[in-house]
């Protein structure tokens, strides 16, 4: 199976050429620039390539925000990348601390768009600390899947990359910590803005001290098939998570609207393409809903699906969104009961699937799975 084609290539070929472009007052922004891109920016400056290698490692190693702090580059190119370049483009409208140690941010963009990004913490089995930042990729989401908070915002825009790298940064600079881990798992469908998205784990993973491995990013995805296809041939491999929710297309089309343009079955002949090229597991999203998802034979066809490559099963439960006004399928959906849930993961797990039950983290300050919707700025208003 095949998924790319020469159309396809020479496209992404010419957007990977294309310079960051002009935001505010003829600037550009550094995060927009993959090294390649940025090597050749500076040769038309007159600059060594090398250099390119030594702003990137100032920027983003040493998370050196005032350009003119990069000490390794020439007191005159510093100057000049220092009036050429926005090297943070965003900051934190608010922040919430939950009591479980979750934080979620809201984070204004240039154009007063806004976003939010949300840090889970969790203690490992060997006693030190994940510290993984759940981040955005679309300012809205276009998907309208009824389960989901960001649905009711519709699609303003993709992010740039320098915006999906900023969101790390910045958490960062805010935090005062390290972040250990990267989800996908915000606000939009990352497959819907790939070029950005892909360049920005790019910039992520770059150097001999990358912001972070690619082992420890995970990339969730409703369903673009041909997308995640695509990504199984780029020169990054993620973590694949494929939000599924149901086990019969019936179901997930009232569910996720994207389904009635993908299959379960094109989605899972995608996600075995996926493994074969990266050798990577794939992990499967499942909101559990009461009486709607969670019986016996929904477990039954869940294990069929997850055996047919290595795979693992995240169980989630259902976030309440009753903030967003919901109507509809989305106004009559429940939790499953804590009694189901525990009798739906075991049928998983006597069938062998590795099964992980996905914590309510920030549940109280509406951070949880599903509930990034700009919550507080609906209820100010």
């Amino acid at each position: 199976m095949h998924y790319r084609d020469a159309a396809t290539d020479d496209k992404r070929q010419a957007k990977m050429r294309t310079l960051a472009r002009d935001v505010l007052g003829g600037k550009l922004l550094l995060g927009n620039f993959l090294p390649e891109q940025l090597e050749a920016l500076l040769e038309q400056w007159g600059q060594p390539r090398y250099r390119a290698q030594q702003l990137l490692q100032g920027y983003l190693a040493e998370r050196r925000f005032d350009l003119r702090t990069i000490t390794t580059l020439p007191g005159a190119l510093r100057q000049r990348c220092a009036e050429a370049f926005i090297a943070l483009p965003l900051e934190l409208s608010s922040m919430k601390h939950a009591t479980d140690g979750t934080v979620k941010m809201l984070v204004r963009l240039l154009d007063g768009a806004q976003v939010e990004m949300v840090r889970i913490p969790r203690e490992m089995q060997s006693g030190r600390s994940r510290r993984t930042l759940c981040i955005s990729t679309q300012a809205g989401c276009p998907l309208g899947c009824v389960f989901c908070a960001t649905a009711t915002l519709k699609l303003q825009r993709n992010l740039e990359t320098a915006e999906i790298v900023g969101q790390f940064l910045l958490a960062e600079q805010v935090l005062g910590e390290r972040i250990t881990n990267v989800v996908f798992m915000g606000m939009g469908e990352p497959l819907l803005n790939y070029e950005a998205v892909t360049a920005a784990i790019r910039l992520m993973t770059w150097g001999t001290q990358p912001l972070v491995t690619p082992r420890h990013i995970t990339l969730s995805t409703a369903g673009i098939v041909p997308a995640i296809a695509r990504l199984a041939e780029e020169p990054i491999s993620v973590k694949l998570a494929i939000s599924l929710h149901a086990t019969t297309d019936e179901l997930r089309r009232r569910l996720m609207p994207i389904a009635r343009r993908w299959s379960i079955a094109e989605l899972l002949d995608a996600a075995e393409y996926y493994y074969r090229v990266t050798k990577r597991d794939i992990t499967y999203e499942y909101i559990l809903f009461d009486r709607l998802n969670d019986s016996e034979a929904d477990a039954r066809r869940l294990v069929r699906i997850a055996r047919r490559v290595p795979s693992k099963v995240n169980v989630i439960p259902f976030h309440p969104i009753d903030f967003t006004h919901p109507s509809g399928l989305a106004a009559e959906l429940r939790p499953a009961s804590g009694e189901r849930l525990k009798a739906f993961v075991e049928m998983l797990r006597r069938a062998g699937i590795p099964t992980m039950v996905r914590s309510s983290s920030g549940i109280d300050i509406a951070a949880a799975c599903g509930q990034l919707a700009l919550a507080e700025l609906k209820t100010s208003r």
